[in-house]
């Protein structure tokens, strides 16, 4: 398993190498093993069409599987057309959107044939992958969202062409379901709480260590920039917020721009986004996985991210 790129190709075939992986016919494989990617692809780094173009030659050449992560269902939703708003789009050009999705563009060549291409790849990769000894989602696996997901989705756990437009859609249930699953598990605070977000944005929803068990508390399950969490109050929260996990198999995702020496979140949850966009320490981490039930740190691998 391998976490959010975001255009470090670089990084990515160092990885690939450190994990045995060797290029041959133009394809990276590797004698015995899959990589199964986490999603981000792109936006930020430098190297966003050589990352896809690797990523998808392992998956269509049976040498990876994938699934779509936040920045890949944007992408899609800032290309596709509004069909009940006639020169809008599902995902607004605004100046916010636009800064995120920059890079992207520039380096692809928006309305270009290959942006095309990519935009038509994005949209075969599944929200989720169940398989016989693990799971797989992109940032919070939501057992309640994922039975409802069917409804939405085709027998390869993918969004339906009909699908789009409501999960572009503020407060539908598809879109409910995308945003947890793809951007984790939001919790409204208390009554008159609030805290601002990294662009001062005055949020009233807090991002969730959806992982977490036991009693909790507000500020215990936020995720926030530092200087903020002082904001969020130790008020208890109830535990039917939390979708729980069974534990029956190890689940991987992304996400969340962890920190420090890669390691399990739980015996059964692992993070592998480790910032390699970041300016600090950013690592490209991977997971070795041999079928264990209990996820061992001694399996992850990483890279050191670009210098800075």
């Amino acid at each position: 398993m391998i976490g959010d790129i975001h255009g470090y190709a670089t990084e990515l075939k160092a990885l690939l190498e450190k994990l045995g992986y060797r290029e041959a016919n133009g394809v990276w494989q590797h004698r015995d093993r899959k990589v199964i990617f986490l999603g981000d692809f792109v936006d930020r780094g430098p190297e966003q069409v050589e990352t896809v173009e690797i990523a998808r030659s392992m998956v269509e050449n049976g040498h990876a599987l994938a699934v779509m992560g936040n920045h890949e269902f944007n992408a899609i939703a800032w290309a596709m057309e509004d069909p009940e708003q006639p020169g809008q789009y599902l995902r607004s050009h605004i100046a916010k959107n636009l800064k995120q999705h920059k890079a992207f563009l520039e380096q692809v060549g928006e309305g270009s044939e290959q942006h095309r291409r990519m935009i038509d790849w994005f949209k075969t990769l599944p929200i989720y992958l169940d398989l016989p000894n693990l799971r797989v989602v992109h940032a919070c696996w939501h057992p309640e969202y994922l039975e409802k997901a069917k409804q939405y989705t085709d027998s390869h756990n993918r969004l339906l062409p009909e699908a789009w437009v409501n999960s572009s859609r503020e407060g539908s249930e598809p879109f409910n379901i995308v945003e947890t699953l793809l951007k984790g598990l939001e919790i409204p605070l208390p009554d008159g709480e609030c805290f601002h977000d990294k662009e001062g944005n005055k949020r009233t929803d807090v991002r969730s260590r959806w992982w977490r068990t036991g009693e909790l508390t507000y500020r215990d399950l936020a995720m926030v920039p530092g200087e903020e969490i002082e904001k969020i109050p130790h008020t208890p929260v109830e535990q039917h917020i939390l979708p729980g996990y069974d534990g029956e198999k190890p689940v991987f995702v992304g996400h969340y721009w962890m920190s420090g020496e890669p390691a399990p979140l739980s015996d059964h949850i692992a993070c592998l986004d480790y910032s390699v966009a970041g300016k600090h320490g950013g690592k490209l981490c991977a997971y070795r996985f041999d079928g264990e039930s209990t996820l061992k740190k001694r399996n992850f691998v990483w890279v050191g991210g670009p210098k800075m």
